[in-house]
């Protein structure tokens, strides 16, 4: 998960006066224009996401030719410049003439839209990417990409400027090895942002190193450089693959059974690849990939995958007479109760629903998975009767607090401890009934509250007090988190149900009254702990809100500057950094800071209605940022970290990342 700075303010719509449709109306895209005119269609979005979307879309070259076998090495560095250079020791991109297009094979790739290897099923048997369209979109969106290609005994060299060629191919050197590198800096005229984060490519980074193991990925910033003047550098490379990326993402959790059950198999010639484990959580945590593809609406793999464990558990169980005391019928939900697992297929045609690739429809799959998953889980189950009777236990377990549970969730829908309305009394609600429109601010604490809701635009801007912290989901089992007052009050104001009895965990947000909800707390250790909790809650119990883009956290300002013996607020400035408090020592005080009179807010409440309206609250000048998930994998490692209770992987995190100005999870 990441929490992006982003300014919000009111659009300014543009409306123009309708034109006459005709003929020279009509506009012909060539070569890769079309990508340069729409580029949101072909790689998500302009914005950091996408960014960082054409990095992986070089590096799934790379990664294509390592799974055909070419390739062990592929190193990604980010430059001085923000420009990106991936290189890797497969066969090189080949540069013969092309004997259709009369141009150099390599200039096809890198300016031809669906052109390239993934379509010829003797160079690629599986491959991921944007089936073709991957390296050439980032030609078309980058100001400059180099390629040079180390091929037949000789060094190859081409450079392109938004997608054209600016020179011919050229030999600059004679090679002893084989490879091909991509440098390219992103076009500012494309994207909003054009400064790489390490961390977002580490992560990817590591995922592959996981997924396809025994291949070495190296990440480096140039741009940051220890005491020595060595650049920031990570090796990412795991030799049991999907084994270790399970203990890796249960590394904050308490463990129900210390074996890592895993699979590696071919089946009707896809190639699946399975690790699981349980743990003493309550969450269910599966991540399924497709060709490398995080597939995060899940697919016929995952459907395959979850069908095998409850069927294999529950005959298991069964036959075993492990259940006969249990009073409640068991749920498909019970047998994912704190279970961690990869999923992985390769699949030589993936059928994905949907442009973004999210979902898996290939039918086929789902049966090649399922038999997989059955033999290797019923052949640990016999082989290891102690450890099955534990998760058995645990699936019992789940399904008495599911049954807990439904008398808790009845208590959501009493409105005898709310207000008139089946709200909150200490709500203060908005006018607006436009869901698209309406913002919730989650308050710290009653005094905070009390300014923001005389402070606020009541026409769209509704106000939640809370008192004190809420409890921490990590750890808690359903009937507890909606037994909470402080819970069942967010979950009345923003108009969310939970589920049915079948399906107690998923929340409905058909009747969603806010899509903006934002956490506003104090700029001390207490208000980013509380702000943890909240993204820990929304994340496990309500992640459509984050998929779809609806939470911020809000940042208030820490200082008020203002200059000695002036006359009350004139020429005074919020500052939210030390550096920026500097800068008004040196513009306003001429360096002296004896001249500066420096109020530190160390709570919201401190602040009156009109400063908090003025600081935090008004669309035309505060700064939110958004929470965003970039990688499922890491954000619930990160979590499981910060709220589980083992205190050295915590204290390891904590120390990894006190430098870091934001609360990035």
């Amino acid at each position: 998960m990441a929490i992006d700075e982003i300014e919000t303010g009111d659009d300014a719509q543009l409306r123009e006066e309708p034109k006459k449709y005709q003929a020279d109306n009509i506009q012909v895209l060539e070569g890769l224009e079309a990508v340069r005119k729409r580029p949101s269609m072909y790689i998500g979005d302009t914005g950091v996401r996408g960014l960082h979307h054409l990095v992986y879309e070089v590096v799934d070259n790379s990664i294509d030719e390592a799974l055909a076998g070419y390739a062990d090495h592929i190193d990604v560095t980010i430059e001085e410049d923000n420009s990106i250079r991936v290189t890797d020791n497969g066969r090189g991109i080949p540069v013969d003439m092309h004997e259709k297009m009369h141009k150099p094979a390599l200039e096809v790739v890198l300016t031809v839209l669906h052109a390239g290897g993934k379509f010829d099923k003797g160079s690629y048997k599986v491959s991921g990417g944007l089936h073709g369209v991957g390296v050439s979109c980032v030609n078309a969106l980058s100001d400059y990409l180099r390629a040079e290609i180390n091929r037949d005994g000789k060094v190859y060299m081409q450079e392109y400027s938004i997608g054209k060629p600016t020179c011919d191919l050229k030999v600059i050197g004679e090679s002893d090895h084989t490879g091909t590198t991509i440098i390219f800096h992103p076009d500012a005229n494309i994207f909003s942002e054009t400064v790489y984060n390490y961390e977002t490519l580490a992560n990817r980074l590591r995922d592959l190193a996981f997924l396809n193991a025994g291949i070495t990925l190296t990440l480096t910033d140039m741009r940051e450089r220890d005491e020595q003047g060595e650049p920031k550098s990570e090796v990412f490379y795991s030799k049991d693959g999907l084994r270790e990326f399970v203990k890796y993402i249960d590394a904050g959790k308490d463990p129900l059974i210390e074996d890592i059950i895993d699979l590696k198999t071919e089946k009707n010639g896809v190639p699946v690849e399975v690790a699981l484990t349980y743990n003493t959580d309550f969450n269910e945590n599966i991540y399924s990939y497709v060709n490398n593809i995080n597939t995060i609406e899940g697919g016929t793999h995952l459907t395959g995958f979850r069908r095998g464990l409850t069927m294999t558990l529950k005959k298991y169980a069964d036959d075993n007479k492990l259940l006969e005391k249990l009073k409640i019928e068991l749920s498909k939900e019970d047998f994912r109760d704190g279970l961690t697992a990869v999923v992985s297929v390769k699949v030589a045609e993936p059928q994905f629903e949907g442009q973004t690739k999210t979902k898996l429809g290939n039918n086929e799959v789902m049966g090649v998975v399922q038999t997989a998953v059955s033999e290797a889980l019923r052949n640990y189950l016999e082989e290891h009767p102690k450890q099955a009777k534990v998760i058995v236990d645990k699936v019992a377990l789940a399904a008495q607090a599911r049954h807990a549970a439904q008398s808790a969730r009845m208590r959501i829908q009493n409105k005898s401890s709310l207000g008139a309305a089946g709200l909150p009394d200490k709500l203060a609600p908005c006018k607006s009934r436009d869901a698209e429109l309406c913002e919730l601010f989650l308050v710290e604490g009653d005094s905070a509250g009390g300014s923001a809701k005389q402070g606020r635009n009541p026409h769209f801007q509704a106000i939640l007090p809370l008192r004190g912290k809420i409890l921490n989901v990590e750890k808690a089992q359903d009937h507890k988190v909606l037994a909470s007052d402080e819970i069942v009050n967010i979950y009345k104001t923003l108009g969310v149900t939970i589920g049915t009895e079948e399906d107690s965990k998923e929340p409905n947000m058909t009747k969603l009254r806010y899509h903006k909800i934002v956490i506003m707390t104090d700029a001390d250790v207490d208000g980013a702990h509380i702000a943890t909790l909240l993204m820990t809650f929304f994340y496990r119990r309500m992640r459509p809100i984050i998929d779809n883009g609806y939470l911020y956290i809000a940042t208030p300002p820490l200082y008020k500057c203002t200059i000695k013996g002036k006359k009350k607020d004139s020429g005074a400035e919020y500052c939210w950094t030390d550096q920026q408090v500097q800068r008004f020592v040196d513009t306003k005080c001429g360096g002296d800071r004896n001249k500066l009179e420096l109020q530190r807010y160390k709570g919201l409440g401190e602040m009156n209605p009109e400063q908090l309206w003025e600081t935090t609250m008004d669309p035309e000048n505060r700064m939110l940022k958004q929470v965003t998930l970039t990688n499922a994998a890491e954000a619930d490692r990160t979590f499981s970290v910060l709220m589980g209770e083992n205190v050295a992987p915590r204290r390891e995190f904590i120390e990894t990342h006190a430098t870091y100005a934001n609360i990035d999870a």
